[in-house]
């Protein structure tokens, strides 16, 4: 029993260590629909860049979307509604909405966050080398407001042997028909 309550010592000071999200109480949800509704750059069609500012930025993301987007936080793995979802449609930022994964993309990694193989567009998403927590990693940030969302490897499937493991905080996920008839306004 002793050496169990120092291993979960030891995992919880890791999860804190390494920046993880320690609220429940949005990061199952994604934006609100008050949160789209008082942000003012959040469109599913508009594809112009986004630059606010952090104060901005503070004021029209919930507090868990901030702390994942802004300041590069991670979510803790399993507690995304998205990991395990087979929902067919479009997940877009939850920052900026702009079209980021379609869901045939992707795939159960056991990684613990909503993964994928391949963003909608070239442009969807853009890619920075990330040297914290003493790893080198490529990191990924929506391509219109250059929200951080997570990271990609190489050990995923066929057929770009790419892993796209995004927090679902910053996801939002519109269901196929609706998802199709924003997307081909533009």
């Amino acid at each position: 029993m002793k050496y169990l309550v120092v291993i979960l010592f030891a995992i919880s000071c890791l999860f804190q260590q390494c920046g993880y999200a320690q609220s429940d109480s949005h990061h199952k949800t994604g934006a609100s629909k008050m949160e789209k509704n008082n942000n003012p750059v959040y469109s599913r069609t508009d594809s112009s860049k986004v630059n606010l500012p952090e104060e901005e930025w503070k004021k029209v993301l919930s507090p868990e979307v901030y702390y994942i987007a802004r300041q590069k936080g991670t979510e803790r793995p399993w507690t995304s509604k998205y990991e395990n979802s087979k929902e067919v449609g479009t997940y877009y930022c939850a920052a900026c909405g702009n079209p980021l994964f379609k869901s045939d993309t992707k795939f159960e990694s056991g990684c613990g966050w909503p993964s994928f193989y391949e963003p909608i567009s070239k442009t969807s998403v853009i890619y920075l080398e990330d040297r914290s927590h003493g790893m080198v990693r490529t990191e990924v940030e929506c391509g219109r407001c250059h929200a951080h969302l997570g990271h990609v490897f190489n050990d995923g499937p066929p057929p770009t042997g790419l892993r796209y493991c995004i927090n679902g905080v910053i996801l939002d996920f519109e269901k196929a028909q609706k998802a199709e008839e924003q997307y081909n306004k533009k």
